[in-house]
């Protein structure tokens, strides 16, 4: 039986109560009903429940997730999608710095730290925080200081705590041979056709259109399926981003945002900006928010003469709605960060207040632990890989973005250990375009022209229509 993960409308339900919860939305009526009908809790760790529902349960979740949109959040204010409303509430806005430049190396260097990253977090997505600590441990490698390995690892452990199973066969350490596909790659290989195609003036349509001739859909995962669903059925963006998905505020949008900063070096809002308008297909809130979050520190780090990573995340939080839910976790993360020096104690204290709340794909635990890593290794690139997967949940996710980072402000290839680049080889599989086995340096060529490439003028308005006769 093919079960579609990501989709399932009995299982969107208990993740849109949840949801509901964390926006401030009174749901108890609806999640009352849902539990008389014999609804249950969404799957933790899975896309879907292992069998289906009956039709009436099944009927009966649609509607319930019609109802639940309609409920009023009290926080809509304060946590905006529109980018009006979004930098009307921002005081702080960054200011382009003139002749800001980022040249291809720097952009290599930071592809390649977004792939180790990602590869280092694969065979552990999904474990909880214990397992993970327990196999770093036992194979010698605890704060990760190199790739997962199962060598050394005792057999009742792995069986406690199995690898991630799509992951392991191409990402512990005894099984690398380049970069494997993975959905953190595959999206800045899609922005990179989008801007190629459409320009920085590119509209959420173009997203849409890239995405249905590129994307296949077996490579997309919560929001983004959701999105393409919506799409398939003749909805139009935003209400992509709305109707029926209860992962507008997970991760994904942000996974989608070095390509905007990498393309506007020394410009973090107009990387925000641009983030923004790839992020609302399939995000709202606080999940548009970390998109914006991301972009804006990958600008600011890019060019030659980018400041320190603090002044870097003090740029991405910028760009983000002060009083909203992000903004609190991102300034937590990053004084727990300043105040503890074993980093283990930061993830313990971050999980404490937000893992009985959130999921663990959630844009507003995720990006906390990202501050708190490239805080705490001060912009270090090994130690800041390390932190990012060491916190736990969506560990490749985390990885890639932190690793983007630190990538840029190594500044080179060279600079990047070798134990960690060597085993890419300069090889990328993808499903994506025309970019399979595509080397690193070849990709940082391509973003190059577009982070050069001349914006076109606006065309000239319209000449005022002619009087009436």
């Amino acid at each position: 039986m093919l079960r579609l993960t990501w989709v399932q409308p009995e299982d969107l339900v208990g993740h849109e109560l949840r949801q509901a919860r964390l926006d401030g939305r009174d749901a108890s009526a609806v999640a009352a009903r849902w539990r008389a009908a014999g609804g249950g809790e969404p799957p933790a760790r899975a896309g879907a429940s292992p069998g289906p529902a009956s039709p009436r349960l099944s009927r009966l979740a649609e509607d319930l997730l019609d109802e639940l949109a309609g409920l009023p959040s009290p926080l809509a204010a304060a946590e905006p999608t529109e980018l009006d409303r979004i930098r009307a509430l921002c005081p702080d806005w960054p200011a382009p710095r003139p002749g800001a430049r980022v040249p291809p190396g720097r952009l290599e260097a930071a592809w390649l730290g977004r792939a180790v990253g990602c590869l280092l977090g694969k065979p552990v997505e999904k474990l909880p925080l214990t397992g993970i600590r327990l196999l770093g441990r036992a194979a010698g490698n605890w704060p990760p200081t190199a790739y997962f390995t199962a060598r050394g690892v005792p057999r009742d452990l792995l069986t406690a705590h199995p690898w991630n199973r799509r992951s392991a066969p191409t990402s512990l350490a005894e099984n690398i041979d380049g970069m494997p596909e993975d959905d953190d790659l595959n999206y800045p290989l899609l922005g990179l056709l989008l801007l190629r195609r459409h320009g920085k003036a590119f509209t959420t349509g173009d997203v849409a259109r890239v995405w249905l001739d590129e994307l296949p859909p077996g490579r997309t995962f919560t929001a983004e399926r959701v999105a393409l669903r919506n799409l398939l059925t003749g909805l139009e963006p935003p209400h992509t981003a709305r109707h029926r998905n209860p992962f507008r505020e997970w991760i994904g949008a942000l996974i989608r945002a070095d390509v905007h900063g990498w393309t506007n070096p020394g410009d973090p809002g107009a990387a925000a900006e641009q983030a923004h308008r790839d992020a609302t297909l399939s995000h709202t809130a606080n999940g548009v928010h970390a998109a914006m979050f991301a972009a804006a520190v990958v600008a600011a780090a890019a060019p030659d003469d980018a400041p320190d990573v603090h002044a870097c995340l003090r740029a991405g939080l910028a760009v983000v709605p002060p009083g909203s839910r992000l903004a609190g976790a991102v300034r937590h993360a990053v004084r727990l960060a300043g105040a503890h020096d074993d980093f283990d104690t930061v993830v313990d204290r971050l999980h404490a207040v937000h893992s009985p709340a959130h999921h663990w794909v959630h844009a507003v635990p995720n990006t906390a632990l990202i501050a708190a890593a490239l805080t705490h290794a001060d912009g270090d690139f090994t130690g800041s890989v390390s932190r990012a997967v060491s916190g736990g949940w969506d560990t490749d996710s985390n990885g890639a973005t932190v690793g983007g980072v630190a990538g840029l402000l190594a500044g080179s290839p060279a600079a990047l250990p070798a134990h960690w680049t060597a085993p890419l080889k300069n090889r990328l599989a993808t499903s994506v375009g025309d970019f399979d086995g595509t080397g690193f340096d070849t990709l940082a060529h391509l973003t190059h022209r577009e982070a050069t490439r001349p914006c076109p003028s606006p065309p000239p308005p319209p000449p005022p229509p002619s009087p009436l006769p």
